[in-house]
């Protein structure tokens, strides 16, 4: 067999087998084109499913008398020029192929009018030959495309055509997929003379809303949670579908890279791992996404129908909607209950969080006490903290938390053995108190007895040295046969102040280490933060220093910053909360120093004041004694009595004799 060059019209019937698989597929093409072309008006009239006649009418920037022939050739496209344009493709169109393909399988006639035409010009693609007849006609401006009788040269592709109703719905399916894609631009589509779809311009964010209702219905907007994150060069916004506006088909599955519609597994994946163990099983999601990113990040020449996408950091991709996602559901069902199944397969006691506090102003910063990485006890209120596994019978497993019932097969196997209660016991077990295990350091006789007396004053019960606690944070201790009132507040400040100094002190006195001051943690999802105008001068001065504190940020603009860093100690903080208290401690610090310059001192006092909480119990008491007297060496009577005063109860009992 011989080699030889296929002739055009069979090449471009190859490459429609690519592009054109029905009428849908027709009516993608050319709507990409017409927003290409900058069309904010685009009217799709078909007859008989598309099969008979599909036309297209935008009010683009049109084509040119000259360039409507080689329009309709292939590999002509004006939307890319050379190698550099491939790698950052920002059209939706590029390979040239479309109209070509198109016109190898039907009658096209193309007919366009830029403004600064004086006439229009037609351009009919038909015959063996595909030569194309240009003559003039009478057109607004912009561009119709008239496509009739798909597949009339091809009847083995126009046989595989489905019923005029199916057809129909595929193309009404894309019509409504590109139309939640661009708001700035009105679609209306007919359907043998008859208006289907009308979708008008969406200019602003309720009208937005209202477009998304239209095609994904009502109540999709009345449980979708709204999603807006943007984060370096990549930003994800759209509406997510709460688990109770679950699907039984994945028709309301709609995502979007830098405006392009796609089916993306890695974009569906992370989607769906976001909802998982959220949703039932058999049941899909609904969304509405947009990912905006570089055009220099993503490949989209990987598919012929450019339904995928190819990131060139698709891990990093994959995180980030993952993240968002998940964020958006967990923060939407915060205080619903997802697992409402009384009788379930693991009983566990209600965890008793220390770091929840009551507000005490509407302007004062709640914030909640870091656990320091030295004490791993602190996360534990008591040590009792979780009840033991209790075994169930097998028809409270036939329950699901869902509601809905599982097979007998999985029910018998989450039966839970009595080797597990054991192991499971004993791994929740908080670890052993090390705090109790550090030596005090003798300073003196008097230290040392009075130190003494406060350890033996807890004895082998292991009993506070606290008398009594009055909240918010003022406890009463006795020492040398004396009362004193202990103000806590003034206690964490100094305590975690010293937690502050000695991290930063080790970080930077490490062999090698090029960590100077506070280990920073990356934030997975920047945080965006409102100042005001002395905050914003402040941390804008004092950015360097900030930056060996852990907290990284970047000025947005309008008194807001996005911080994208923050200090590993205060990792169990609110980000937006902490920042202010440090904020407004610096200006405090700073309004009562004569020095321009903050003094590394400053930023331990305000970090350490991040983390001091606002109320405090007897069990936040004693896990602050315990930090205290780890981070003074023993030295715990000295800071009680620096941050404590003298009781003089004979004075009041005179007073009522």
């Amino acid at each position: 067999m011989t080699i030889a060059i296929l002739p055009a019209r069979l090449a471009n019937q190859i490459a429609a087998g690519e592009v054109v698989e029905r009428p849908a597929s027709v009516i993608k093409e050319l709507i990409e084109n017409s927003l290409d072309a900058g069309a904010t008006s685009i009217h799709i009239d078909v007859d008989k499913g598309g099969i008979k006649k599909i036309k297209i009418t935008d009010n683009g920037h049109g084509i040119v008398k000259d360039e409507l022939t080689l329009a309709l050739s292939r590999h002509a496209t004006s939307k890319i020029k050379d190698l550099n344009d491939l790698e950052a493709i920002d059209s939706l169109g590029f390979r040239g192929e479309a109209l070509a393909s198109i016109s190898s399988v039907s009658r096209l006639t193309l007919t366009s009018k830029p403004n600064t035409q004086a006439t229009a010009w037609q351009a009919i693609a038909e015959g063996r030959d595909m030569l194309v007849q240009i003559k003039p006609a009478a057109h607004p401006d912009g561009t119709s495309i008239e496509v009739l009788d798909l597949f009339f040269n091809t009847p083995a592709r126009r046989k595989f055509l489905r019923t005029e109703k199916t057809e129909f719905n595929h193309i009404d399916e894309v019509v409504r997929r590109i139309a939640l894609a661009h708001f700035q631009v009105s679609f209306m589509l007919t359907h043998n003379g008859k208006t289907v779809r009308q979708y008008r311009m969406a200019s602003t964010h309720a009208q937005q809303t209202k477009r998304v209702a239209s095609v994904c219905g009502p109540k999709f907007i009345e449980h979708a949670v709204e999603v807006d994150c943007p984060h370096d060069n990549m930003k994800l916004s759209g509406w997510l579908a709460k688990p109770s506006f679950s699907r039984s088909q994945n028709d309301l599955c709609y995502s979007y890279v830098n405006g392009r519609m796609m089916r993306d597994k890695l974009i569906n994946h992370a989607i769906r791992q976001a909802y998982a163990d959220l949703l039932p099983p058999d049941t899909y999601p609904a969304f509405v996404l947009f990912l905006q990113l570089d055009h220099k990040e993503v490949d989209v020449n990987v598919h012929p129908a450019k339904h995928e996408v190819r990131f060139h950091q698709s891990r990093y991709v994959h995180d980030f909607i993952y993240s968002v996602c998940h964020k958006a559901l967990t923060s939407a069902l915060a205080g619903e209950e997802l697992f409402t199944t009384p009788d379930s397969d693991i009983t566990l006691a209600p965890e008793q969080s220390y770091a929840s506090v009551d507000e005490i102003g509407t302007n004062e910063a709640q914030v909640s006490q870091s656990p320091s990485v030295n004490d791993p006890s602190v996360n534990y209120p008591r040590a009792d903290y979780v009840t033991p596994l209790q075994p169930v019978n097998e028809a409270s497993h036939r329950q699901s938390a869902y509601g809905y019932s599982g097979n007998d097969r999985q029910a018998t196997s989450n039966r839970v053995s009595p080797a597990a209660v054991t192991n499971y016991q004993t791994l929740m077990t908080p670890y052993s108190d090390v705090v109790s295990e550090v030596p005090l350091s003798i300073a003196s006789d008097k230290e040392f007895a009075l130190e003494h007396e406060l350890a033996n004053q807890q004895g082998s019960s292991n009993q506070s040295i606290l008398l009594s606690l009055q909240q918010p944070g003022y406890a009463l201790y006795e020492v040398d046969k004396k009362v004193r009132v202990l103000s806590l507040f003034k206690l964490a400040t100094n305590t975690y102040s010293k937690l502050v100094e000695q991290s930063w002190q080790k970080n930077s006195e490490q062999a090698g280490s090029t960590i100077v001051g506070l280990v920073s943690q990356p934030l997975l999802l920047p945080v965006m933060v409102s100042l005001s105008d002395q905050q914003l001068k402040l941390a804008i001065a004092e950015q360097e220093q900030l930056t060996k504190a852990g907290v990284i940020f970047v000025d947005q603009g309008r008194n807001k910053i996005q911080i994208r860093q923050f200090p590993a100690l205060l990792r169990e903080q609110d980000v937006s909360r902490a920042f202010i208290v440090i904020i407004d401690e610096l200006i405090q610090q700073h309004n009562t120093n004569d020095s321009e310059q903050l003094s590394e001192d400053s930023f331990y006092h305000s970090i350490g004041f991040a983390m001091v909480l606002t109320q405090y119990d007897a069990i936040q008491a004693e896990i602050l004694l315990k930090l205290s007297r780890k981070l003074f060496n023993g030295q715990l009577s000295e800071q009680l009595l620096l941050n404590s005063i003298a009781l003089d109860l004979t004075s009041h009992i005179k007073q009522l004799l």
